[in-house]
């Protein structure tokens, strides 16, 4: 039987969002969080850029550790032969990629100007396929930009390709969230069928569906007979209106009427993880949760009127389709109101040991403590943010990993 799967795209889609960005630090973070919930895969990053190479090959460190494991990571680039070699040459150890390049009329006329042909486009992914495999690339998606404006016979042929060459995943984008949830269910369905490759589910929510879009698009596809790949963000941030949030897109495939019955996981997913995965997501970006986010917004599980209150009261599923312990939430917060000693890019040794010492982290010597300390500064300067207690510890604990990820070698 088919299955579904996650891949999260924060650290590739969320941070191109106008605006907004993280540092390579909490881009780590992220991967580390989306591994504890259970990711089939993390698009975690621009294999063909100089800045996030150092720290994309301190994350595949992390990875042959036996850190950021089972969860795959995964670089984005264009399909091009040239971007392949990049990649490969910046980032020697990747070894999972996603191809991407425009396939609408739109696109062909309107962004490459017409100076491309459709047979261009299939050439182009394939030869740059190829060359991922020769390259040594375990696993490659072949990305359609703008699928949802492109002709379904094109769409066909292009999958076919892909799967031919040596692709193992075709990512359907709905770039623009053009789709609807009746359509793309077709569609995807006659992808599924007629090109017998599994399917990625990539939804912009433009027109605000891009959770039910992703829904539907898996149905289509596992009634279609593939597995599906649904692409999310943590707290659906990414370009324009966005992207599928994590939370309430698994909390739709698990908890929405018979859908979880009829249609099932292919690896299992921790919940209890997501209050605190969108918790330091909300942080790191500086973007609020919206109060009403399902799952983890601070109305998830607030109840005012009289019946309501008086039902939840009785027996919380009268009003609530899932316990806020499903989400780990339910923990009081604790609040500094008087003194509070933070770190941040001029702390001191005394204070930052205070800190640590409440964390019950301790150092061999005071060479350790400076060491660390030093690192949590240059971690200060990159986020201009005080970093969170697991970031700390996270220093704490894999300080030459750090060191990579502070690095940014700037051109000759």
């Amino acid at each position: 039987m088919p299955k579904i799967y996650f891949i999260d795209v924060t650290n590739r889609d969320g941070v191109q969002t106008a605006h907004l960005g993280l540092s390579k630090l909490e881009k780590t973070m992220i991967n580390l969080y989306l591994n504890e919930m259970g990711l089939f895969q993390s698009e975690f990053g621009f294999p063909t850029t100089k800045h996030e190479s150092a720290y994309l090959q301190a994350n595949l460190e992390l990875a042959k550790m036996g850190i950021l494991q089972p969860i795959r990571l995964s670089g984005w680039i264009r399909a091009t032969v040239t971007d392949v070699e990049t990649a490969f040459t910046l980032v020697p150890d990747i070894r999972h990629l996603n191809l991407s390049i425009s396939t609408s009329n739109q696109m062909i006329s309107g962004k490459f100007l017409g100076a491309k042909t459709k047979e261009d486009i299939l050439n182009m992914m394939v030869d740059a396929v190829e060359a991922a495999r020769a390259h040594g690339a375990e696993s490659i998606g072949v990305n359609a930009e703008d699928a949802s404006r492109t002709d379904i016979d094109f769409l066909v042929k292009f999958a076919l390709a892909a799967k031919e060459h040596g692709a193992d995943r075709f990512r359907y984008c709905d770039t623009l969230g053009y789709d609807n949830p009746f359509t793309i269910y077709g569609t995807t369905k006659i992808m599924a069928e007629n090109a017998g490759i599994p399917l990625e589910m990539h939804c912009h929510s433009d027109l605000g569906m891009a959770v039910a879009n992703s829904l539907a698009g898996a149905k289509g596809t596992l009634d279609g007979g593939q597995d599906v790949y649904i692409n999310t963000t943590v707290n659906g941030i990414g370009e324009r209106a966005g992207n599928a949030d994590l939370v309430a897109t698994i909390l739709a495939v698990i908890k929405s009427k018979g859908f979880a019955e009829k249609y099932e996981l292919g690896n299992s997913i921790d919940l209890t993880k997501s209050w605190r995965t969108a918790k330091f997501a909300s942080y790191a970006f500086k973007v609020p949760i919206p109060v009403n986010q399902p799952g983890v917004g601070v109305n998830a599980f607030a109840h005012a009127s009289g019946i309501h209150a008086d039902g939840v009261l009785k027996d919380p599923q009268n009003y609530e389709l899932y316990n806020y312990n499903e989400l780990g939430r339910g923990d009081p917060e604790l609040v500094e109101t008087g003194r509070e000693i933070c770190s941040g890019e001029y702390s001191g040794i005394s204070g930052f040991r205070h800190i640590m010492g409440k964390m019950e982290v301790t150092f061999a010597n005071a060479d350790e403590a400076k060491m660390i300390l030093e690192l949590v500064r240059y971690a200060n300067v990159e986020a201009q943010k005080p970093l969170v207690e697991e970031e700390l510890l996270f220093i704490a604990r894999y300080p030459q990993i750090v060191k990579k990820l502070l690095t940014l070698k700037p051109l000759e």
